[in-house]
């Protein structure tokens, strides 16, 4: 068979070589369209379910919330393992089926079991089934910081406010819309919140019940629908909008009638701004670049040479940051990572023109592409010179 090849190779050389170069300009082709990633997928399909149970000690969110749903899920078509993990009010479940399965099979028996799992649960506790996502997909870490000078605690918490509600609803959406964009986790800041603030001594003073003071901030958002008007030749939609957008509005909603004058939020509680008990904050800080030239002052005789500071010229390191809102992009399975970083920087970069001047979107935290070049520029040099 050997020779065979060698005498037909050596007889038809002209259609040797144009086989060659035909394969040689597919290969390139291939090389070219290839997706690059730092590992191939190394888990088995898995469908992650969370469940908030707000108030629960993790003994209470294991007992109640995570053992009932692992007790439905262990029995499904399919499934290798459950495992699980309970919080401060959060459960997590990971249900992991065989190799080659049909991740969206996979989720719509898991869907089936959570509507039986509902009727077990905490009234308040509904149970949902995260984004596909890869187990290597956290792909990128952004900052959002703001360069403005704030010194009081008030000016703090008003810039946390901004750079959370920026983040979570103007990144966090657009970057969503970007095609193998799986997942924006938004954490630090302060999400803002419209906080009615009251105490039993000013309910008291106007004769109000807790109740009442509660559904009365109820109505303050309300949308309804109130039909259609006909009239010929045309017809007219009725809305009823009683949202209430500001703090001022809010705090003049009434509360219950008293003749003459109602009793307003107002007069029994606080309106303001605010944010949830914090768990957790986020913080940036860049290295600028090092200046010259700086006089090193030190309270106490310092020894130049055990620190490796020549004693003429000192180059220090500033930095430059504070508190700040981070965003972890977690990728759809099977998505090209260095495709996908392009058009996640092309996005950033239209949305750090709309941003307000002091507000900078950082994306030198984290970059997985970044790791996937140099590794493929080492391949690539250890290829070359080898070929050398």
């Amino acid at each position: 068979m050997l020779n065979w090849i060698i005498s037909f190779s050596l007889k038809n050389r002209a259609l040797v070589a144009i086989g060659a170069l035909v394969v040689m300009v597919y290969g390139a082709i291939q090389l070219r369209e290839m997706p690059v990633d730092v590992f191939p997928d190394l888990n088995r399909p898995t469908v992650a379910i969370m469940t908030e149970a707000r108030g629960l000690a993790p003994e209470e969110v294991e007992v109640l919330v995570t053992r009932p749903i692992e007790f439905l899920l262990n029995g499904a078509t399919g499934v290798q393992r459950v495992r699980s993990a309970s919080g401060i009010g959060l459960s997590i479940v990971w249900v992991e089926f065989e190799w080659g399965t049909d991740i969206f099979r996979d989720r719509q028996i898991v869907s089936e079991k959570l509507q039986l799992a509902r009727e077990r649960l905490p009234k308040d506790a509904n149970p949902v089934m995260a984004p596909i996502s890869s187990i290597m997909g956290e792909i990128m870490l952004l900052g959002l910081r703001s360069t403005a000078d704030m010194k009081t605690p008030e000016e703090l918490a008003a810039k946390g406010m901004e750079l959370r509600t920026l983040g979570e609803f103007t990144l966090r959406n657009r970057l969503l819309a970007v095609e193998g964009v799986s997942q924006v986790t938004v954490m630090g800041g302060i999400f803002k919140q419209y906080q009615i603030i009251t105490s039993p001594a000013r309910l008291a003073a106007q004769n109000v019940t807790l109740d009442q003071l509660v559904t009365a901030a109820k109505k303050t958002n309300v949308i309804a629908g109130g039909g259609i008007i006909v009239r010929s030749p045309k017809e007219s939609l009725l809305r009823i909008n009683g949202q209430s957008l500001t703090l001022e509005e809010i705090e003049n909603t009434p509360v219950l009638w008293r003749d003459p004058m109602p009793v307003r939020i107002k007069d029994v509680a606080e309106v303001r701004f605010g944010g949830p008990i914090k768990r957790g904050d986020g913080s940036v800080w860049v290295k600028l670049e090092p200046d010259v030239n700086v006089a090193v002052r030190e309270s106490q005789p310092h020894n130049h040479a055990a620190t490796g500071v020549a004693a003429g010229d000192h180059t220090t390191t500033k930095l430059s940051g504070g508190p700040a809102v981070m965003m972890t992009v977690q990728k759809q399975p099977n998505a090209d990572t260095l495709v996908l970083d392009r058009k996640i920087d092309a996005v950033l970069n239209s949305l750090q023109k709309e941003l307000p001047p002091d507000v900078i979107i950082e994306r030198r935290i984290f970059k997985q592409a970044d790791f996937i070049e140099a590794a493929v520029e080492n391949v690539t040099e250890a290829v070359r010179d080898g070929a050398l």
